[in-house]
């Protein structure tokens, strides 16, 4: 079997996400958009149960799943979901110190995600989430 092409073309699809992140969130390093776009997802994740988060993952490119997955704590409680004010404080308080997310990083990168998967399944699937889950994938 071929290695299939998003896999073949993962690298190269991961810089025109980040590009996409940075371009709409005004940030101006892949440094800085990498740890916005981690922070987003991790303040998803700490949301959905292991399987919900699974079935989330499917939907991501692969670079992005993998950030998605990475590093988790799979022993850390299932939060709910708050208002974007919090959401947004929470995304920010990964690396503090050297976190220049902006106040729209939800959206930011809400934006730029859609522009990198399969909208129509990536909708379907927020659609079985928990309350709240589509709202903060809201563009």
């Amino acid at each position: 079997m071929p290695i299939p092409m998003e896999l073949q073309h993962a690298s190269d699809d991961f810089e025109r996400f980040l590009a996409d992140a940075r371009d709409g969130s005004g940030l101006t390093t892949r440094n800085q958009t990498y740890t916005m776009v981690e922070g987003v997802l991790r303040t998803f994740r700490r949301r959905l149960k292991v399987q919900q988060a699974l079935h989330f993952a499917d939907t991501l490119p692969p670079l992005v799943r993998a950030i998605f997955v990475a590093r988790w704590d799979l022993a850390e409680p299932v939060l709910p979901f708050t208002d974007r004010a919090s959401l947004t404080r929470e995304v920010q308080a990964l690396r503090q110190h050297h976190n220049f997310a902006p106040d729209t990083c939800l959206v930011d990168v809400a934006r730029a995600l859609r522009r990198h998967v399969d909208t129509e399944a990536f909708d379907r699937l927020l659609g079985t989430l928990p309350e709240g889950a589509a709202d903060f994938w809201r563009a």
